[in-house]
């Protein structure tokens, strides 16, 4: 008799998903199959490059399904819960069954959670939230037009997708503004809930050759700034400190939370806010046959495309072992890479796992030729298809 063949559902077919489900085409006999409401992926990482025209959006789109071997199943439905009892995923359009859920479906990103700021948005010409593709197209235009005020950068008390990309629009800007001959005019500022404008521990390195470089172009970082309202009336943003700060430009990252199927649908959140997994195995803590990646999963790093990554080799490994039944691997150590750039031609790597710094923070063009011309060709072609020499 011919034992069945194990089904394998990942959810999302953004970076973390599209590389493990095809990884793990190629590692397991298994069905493998992925479900997203969406019909494309895009290259989140442009979405700061696109206001200068370092980047092009159209060009960091593709149709999710093409990106997906032929063997794989791609199911278009939007996911409304999820009860790893009976090991089932409910979708608008239908019920999944699983022997194995790899989570992968990133993180919410809702700038309706602060009062003004999405009426901001949608109403004025002033507030660009651009972590969303349309607000980062739209911010170019009003990049252009911006010749002289205050640009303010805000960054929410919640994680968030890429922790440098704040900075990062914060310096183009800043680069930007001179090559234009309007940086006399403009004050840049950007402020977070915390002390530190990049990190500490295994960020010391980074954060102190940041603070240099800010320092250097007079880039003003306000600290302990928590957002709580958007009064784009009259274009001041209201801290729970008790602070207030003027804007004419304002480049806000919005709030960030699990996706509600998940946090309320499900019992994989252990009551937090993302998916409960061991910091190295990347398994649920009290599933065994359920694993979480990328923005979506509980652990202690940087959310990254590059950290994605190396979960991924750590995730497609343990669920061959899973199905095989052998002891899992520890592997994840928390590594993450953040290229920043610190204007048009130059960037840092920034690169560390849980405990330590790994990458010197040496600013270079070769780092800017890296981020912009190669990783974005790597992205599509190599690590997207589940291909990657370097586990």
């Amino acid at each position: 008799m011919t034992a069945t063949r194990p089904t394998v559902l990942v959810l999302g077919g953004g970076a973390a998903g599209t590389m493990t489900a095809n990884a793990l085409r190629r590692r397991i006999d298994a069905d493998v199959a992925v479900i997203d409401k969406r019909r494309t992926h895009s290259y989140q990482p442009a979405y700061y490059l696109i206001p200068f025209d370092y980047m092009d959006l159209d060009e960091q789109q593709r149709d999710t399904r093409e990106l997906l071997h032929d063997e794989i199943s791609f199911v278009h439905d939007e996911v409304v819960g999820i009860d790893p009892d009976d090991r089932t995923v409910a979708g608008e359009s239908g019920t999944y069954e699983y022997d194995v859920l790899v989570s992968a479906v990133g993180n919410d990103r809702r700038p309706g959670s602060v009062p003004g700021m999405l009426e901001g948005w949608n109403r004025t010409d002033s507030v660009y939230p651009f972590y969303h593709a349309s607000a980062a197209r739209a911010l170019g235009d009003a990049v252009d037009e911006f010749d002289g005020g205050r640009f303010l950068v805000t960054v929410p008390d919640t994680p968030i997708k890429c922790g440098g990309a704040p900075l990062k629009l914060t310096m183009l800007m800043e680069g930007y503004l001179r090559e234009r001959g309007v940086r006399e005019d403009a004050e840049l500022v950007m402020t977070k809930p915390g002390s530190e404008v990049f990190g500490t521990g295994p960020k010391a390195p980074y954060q102190e050759r940041i603070a240099e470089i800010w320092d250097e172009r007079d880039i003003t970082f306000v600290p302990e700034f928590t957002v709580s309202e958007v009064d784009y009336e009259s274009r001041t943003v209201h801290s729970e400190e008790g602070d207030a700060l003027e804007y004419d430009l304002y480049a806000p990252v919005p709030p960030q939370y699990g996706h509600e199927f998940v946090v309320d649908n499900s019992p994989l959140t252990d009551g937090g806010e993302y998916v409960s997994v061991d910091d190295h195995t990347l398994q649920h803590e009290t599933y065994p046959n359920v694993f979480a990646l990328g923005d979506n999963a509980d652990v202690p790093t940087s959310r990254t495309a590059s950290a994605a990554r190396k979960q991924s080799h750590v995730v497609v490994d343990n669920v061959e072992r899973y199905l095989e039944d052998r002891s899992l691997v520890a592997d994840y150590d928390g590594y993450t890479a953040c290229p920043i750039l610190v204007e048009q031609g130059k960037a840092m790597i920034a690169e560390f796992d849980y405990e330590d710094s790994i990458s010197a923070p040496i600013v270079s063009r070769l780092n800017w030729i890296l981020d912009v011309n190669v990783i974005p060709s790597l992205y599509w072609n190599v690590w997207m298809r589940g291909y990657d020499p370097v586990p």
